[in-house]
């Protein structure tokens, strides 16, 4: 480096080594202010994240509570299930009954009855006639 007098835009003589503390001077300031903008940008993301965190927190309560109230629903009815298939079982037998005591007295009496024939799905309720296609939930069913 040479050691002239530089002349700076005062119009005064300065020195080589002035220039070179004000360069380094310049570049701190510009890194401190980076460095600020890169403090600034984590926490816009940290204060982003914990609001995703909090929402994603809401949703997933909400989604419980959907569960636990389907999950009760569910069990009423199957429960309420339950009871019909119990009495659909004592009511085909009480027809079964009564229409032996129709032939009974068919038989016997010697007139003719009409006896409807009990249907095989009565018969058979574990073969009761179902949809052919599956049956599907909405993301409307679950709105509350």
């Amino acid at each position: 480096m040479s050691s002239l007098p530089v002349r700076g835009s005062t119009g005064r003589q300065e020195s080589p080594l002035l220039g070179i503390d004000e360069h380094k001077r310049k570049r701190m300031l510009s890194n401190r202010e980076s460095a600020r903008r890169s403090r600034m940008r984590k926490q816009q993301r940290f204060d982003d994240l914990i609001s995703q965190a909090a929402e994603l927190k809401n949703q997933n309560s909400q989604i419980e509570m959907q569960i636990n109230l389907l999950t009760q629903r569910y069990g009423e009815v199957e429960s309420e299930n339950a009871v019909l298939r119990a009495q659909l079982t004592e009511l085909t037998e009480r027809l079964q009954s009564l229409n032996s005591v129709l032939r009974f007295l068919e038989e016997f009496s010697g007139m003719t009855m009409d006896i409807p024939e009990i249907p095989d799905q009565l018969l058979k309720p574990w073969q009761l006639p179902r949809p052919a296609q599956p049956i599907s939930a909405t993301a409307d069913l679950l709105q509350f």
